[in-house]
């Protein structure tokens, strides 16, 4: 298995050590950090959170510079961010800081694209995520961490920064999925 591919695992194998973290019941106090008041143990979550979600540039930079870009990486990268998102949102819904209709909007559109991709690798075809499904990633990643961190930096003026990235997310998130099932309609054409 190539560097890139181990470092898409390695964030596979941070989403249990982030719900032990946010979910067990660890006292380690509050904090007030940039206008936010957090448990510690958030503030520790989120920082987990997005060291796994920068794994995510860092294995497609490696294998894009050294061409180790494998069909095994396609498939395994936008499954590891959606496992990664998945967990995160649940979290926060049980933590009750996202709306559990919008959590599962964004759950079902990453089941139905994950779908969608193991009917094009059964004809074999392997679709790489494109720009669209890179935005609706990072759409993610910016909102779950400001919700993680309690809507920090943005708490001193008021402004809901956390909610916003939020409803960004969402957008981004039906309209690329749209986007990847109009392009990839052939295969509900082709099978009989």
């Amino acid at each position: 298995m190539n560097v890139p591919n181990q470092i898409t695992i390695s964030r596979i194998l941070l989403i249990p050590i982030f719900l032990i973290i946010m979910l067990a019941p660890f006292e380690w106090g509050n904090m007030h950090l940039l206008g936010a008041d957090l448990p510690v143990t958030h503030f520790v979550g989120a920082l987990i959170f997005i060291f796994a979600s920068s794994t995510d540039w860092v294995d497609g930079y490696y294998a894009r510079k050294y061409n180790l870009v494998t069909n095994m990486g396609k498939f395994l990268d936008p499954l590891a961010d959606k496992l990664l998102v998945s967990a995160a949102l649940v979290v926060l819904v049980d933590l009750g800081y996202a709306a559990s209709w919008i959590v599962i909007v964004i759950i079902s559109r990453e089941f139905a694209v994950t779908g969608l991709r193991l009917l094009l690798v059964e004809g074999g075809e392997v679709v790489a995520a494109n720009n669209l499904g890179k935005i609706k990633t990072w759409a993610q990643i910016i909102a779950i961490s400001a919700l993680l961190l309690h809507n920090i930096i943005f708490e001193m003026i008021g402004f809901p920064f956390d909610d916003v990235a939020l409803w960004v997310a969402l957008i981004f998130t039906v309209w690329s999925g749209w986007d990847y099932f109009s392009k990839n309609m052939h295969v509900f054409k082709n099978s009989k």
